[in-house]
């Protein structure tokens, strides 16, 4: 695994460097060493799973076959792509919530509109990092059959959270404006799940596994539901038991009668990871 996250993380170099030599835009050295470091601040933190995600899923779904190092190139870009949105929801989501100064740091370090200089400059930065996404998928995947496919399924994601994110900033904002977490408890079922599903469960669970489905060109699709349901059911790990060993079951059988024995075993790895 470590090796891997070598690897990974030599692939953000690469991309890091296309995306500070763009030729659509005309750099200047202030303007390329701010969107350095914003970049560094923000992307290649944390543990890195939801990226990582996609390499291992590739792979399971090559049944055994060593990746070449052009299969490997892209599954990590895909992966980075999701780092990067990721980065981008992180960098407005602070700034919605006003994380305060003496809060628990992200990733270690303080929020991005926090660091000196930055502020609300920060709010351009998100869409910056918004940007790069489609950056990289148009030089990397622009020729592929699934190029296509790929925007959509970024397209989809971010209308998806950001609509699960606004759910909850409405829901639990008082008639001044205030945020009011306490508000969240009294929140309908229904409005929770929506929260959950759609801020969380589709960018971190879903996403991953759908890009390495678009890759071994499987329909991702098919199996969209069997991971939203993974995906929640991993979140509500450890809170709600009863929820828990009811599901654990029915997302063994969803599995089980997929018609595709490689992402039967994908699927069923991801879900025993999430389980231990």
């Amino acid at each position: 695994m470590a090796d891997l996250r070598s690897r990974f993380l030599d692939v953000y170099s690469v991309l890091k460097s296309e995306i500070l030599h763009d030729p659509a835009f005309d750099f200047t050295e202030d303007s390329r060493q701010w969107v350095e470091r914003m970049m560094d601040h923000n992307v290649p933190r944390g543990k890195l799973n939801r990226g990582l995600c996609v390499i291992d899923s590739y792979k399971l779904l090559k049944e055994g076959k060593e990746l070449t190092d052009d299969e490997f190139f892209l599954a990590c870009a895909l992966g980075w792509c999701i780092e990067w949105l990721q980065a981008y929801f992180r960098v407005l989501d602070d700034i919605t919530d006003n994380i305060p100064e003496d809060a628990e740091k992200r990733r270690g370090q303080p929020s991005w509109f926090k660091q000196p200089k930055v502020g609300m400059i920060a709010v351009n930065d998100g869409s910056i990092l918004h940007n790069h996404i489609t950056r990289i998928l148009k030089k990397h995947f622009r020729e592929k059959p699934y190029y296509v496919d790929l925007l959509d399924l970024f397209n989809e994601m971010e209308f998806q959270t950001a609509s699960g994110k606004m759910t909850e900033l409405i829901t639990s904002s008082t008639l001044v404006g205030e945020k009011d977490l306490s508000r969240l408890s009294t929140m309908p079922l229904h409005h929770l799940r929506i929260v959950q599903y759609y801020k969380t469960t589709y960018y971190s669970h879903y996403l991953s596994v759908a890009c390495a489905l678009i890759l071994s060109g499987e329909n991702h699709i098919n199996v969209k539901n069997i991971l939203v349901e993974m995906g929640f059911y991993f979140q509500v790990q450890g809170v709600a038991a009863e929820y828990e060993n009811e599901n654990y079951g029915k997302l063994v059988k969803s599995i089980e009668a997929h018609p595709s024995k490689a992402v039967q075993a994908a699927l069923k790895s991801l879900l025993t990871k999430g389980h231990e």
